[in-house]
C-alpha cells in the first residue's frame, strides 16, 4: 500500500464508534468521500474485506490503556491470509453521559453502552446513577442510536455518535480512569513496509516449535542480545489445545534495521512459524531507546564485511 494511498476504507462499526472517530484522524481518510468508509459489525468482517480485496485498508482497535488487547484483532492478524499494518492511531478517549433533549439524570432509568465502554465507566456510573438499568449493546454507537429512538434513557458512546444522534451531553466524561486511549491500526494486504523513520515499530506473531522449558526466554533472548526492546508482549491460545500459545509482540525498530531483521531471520529459525505483522511508524510520538554501538547497523555492516574478508581468505 505505501505510495498508493487507500481510497476505500472498512472500518469496526456501526457509524460513529471510536474507530470511525479514529479513521477520520488519517489525512489519507480526510480526502476521500463519505462513501469510502465502510462501517461493518466485527473486526473479522473488516479484516476480511481487506484479504477479499472489498476494501484497500481496513481499521480495527488492537488495544485499550485500561481494558488491555482487543482478542478479535490480535487473533484475526494471526491467522487467516496475511495482512501488515501500516499505521497505528492512538485515540484519546472520552465517554460523555448523553440522553434525549430534555432528560433529566435524575429521570434515568436505563443505560446502555457496549460492555467494554461499561466497563471503563463503572465507578462513575454506579455514583451518579446507583440503581440504573445496564443494558449491554453491540457497540456504544448502537446505545446512542437507542437512546434517540427511545429505547433507552441514557447511554456512553463517542463524541461523534452523540452529534450524529442529535443527544444532549450531561457529563462530560464518565471514564473512571482519565486519560484513557485505544490504539487503533490501520491494516493491507501484505506490501512493503512505509520507510524507516528511526521513530519505529514492528509487530510479530510467534508461534513456538514444541512445548519446552525455556521457550518464550529463547525468543526474548533473540531480542535482548541485539538491543531490541519489546513494547508489548502477550500470549494467546493457538485454539489447538489447552496450554499450546504463540506470542503477540511489538518492538521497537523496523524491518529493515540490521539488527531487526536479523531477529527476524533468528526467529523464524527458531519457531515453528513466524508470522511478520508490519513495520510501521510509531504514533506515541516517544523517543526509541539508545541502541548500543554493538547493536548499530554499522556494528551489523561492519561484522559482516569481516565475515566475508575470512571467507576470501583476507585476515
Amino acid at each position: 500500500m505505501p505510495g498508493v494511498p487507500p481510497t476505500r476504507f472498512a472500518f469496526l462499526g456501526p457509524e460513529g464508534t471510536f474507530a470511525e472517530a479514529a479513521l477520520r484522524s488519517l489525512p489519507a481518510f480526510s480526502g476521500a468521500s463519505e462513501a469510502a468508509g465502510q462501517a461493518l459489525p466485527s473486526v473479522s468482517d473488516v479484516l476480511d474485506a481487506v484479504r477479499r480485496g472489498e476494501a484497500d485498508a481496513g481499521l480495527v482497535p488492537l488495544e485499550n490503556s485500561v481494558e488491555g488487547s482487543v482478542a478479535a484483532t490480535v487473533d484475526g492478524l494471526a491467522t487467516g491470509e496475511p495482512l501488515v499494518i501500516v499505521r497505528e492511531i492512538f485515540l484519546p478517549v472520552t465517554f460523555p453521559l448523553l440522553v434525549r433533549a430534555g432528560t433529566a439524570v435524575e429521570d434515568v432509568r436505563t443505560f446502555a453502552t457496549h460492555p467494554h465502554a461499561h466497563a471503563q465507566v463503572r465507578q462513575q456510573l454506579a455514583s451518579i446513577l446507583p440503581d440504573v438499568e445496564v443494558i449491554a449493546t453491540a457497540s456504544t454507537a448502537a446505545a446512542a442510536e437507542g437512546v434517540a429512538k427511545g429505547r433507552y434513557d441514557a447511554a456512553v458512546a463517542s463524541p461523534i455518535a452523540g452529534a450524529r444522534y442529535r443527544l444532549t451531553v450531561v457529563r462530560d466524561d464518565l471514564a473512571d480512569h482519565q486519560g484513557a486511549v485505544t490504539r487503533f491500526v490501520l491494516v493491507s494486504r501484505p506490501a512493503p513496509p512505509p520507510p524507516r523513520t528511526g521513530h519505529d515499530k514492528t509487530s510479530l506473531a510467534a508461534f513456538i516449535d514444541d512445548d519446552h522449558t525455556g521457550a518464550l526466554l529463547e525468543v526474548l533472548t533473540e531480542f535482548a542480545i541485539r538491543g531490541i526492546s519489546l513494547t508489548r508482549i502477550e500470549s494467546r491460545p493457538t485454539k489447538q489445545r489447552l496450554g499450546v500459545y504463540f506470542f503477540s509482540l511489538d518492538c521497537e525498530g523496523h524491518m529493515g534495521d540490521e539488527r531487526v531483521g536479523e531477529a527476524l531471520t533468528a526467529l523464524r529459525r527458531l519457531c515453528a512459524d513466524l508470522r511478520f505483522l508490519g513495520s510501521y511508524p510509531r504514533a506515541d510520538g516517544r523517543t526509541p531507546k539508545s541502541v548500543p554501538d554493538r547493536a548499530s547497523d554499522a556494528s551489523f555492516s561492519d561484522a559482516a564485511a569481516w565475515l566475508t574478508r575470512l571467507r576470501e581468505g583476507r585476515l
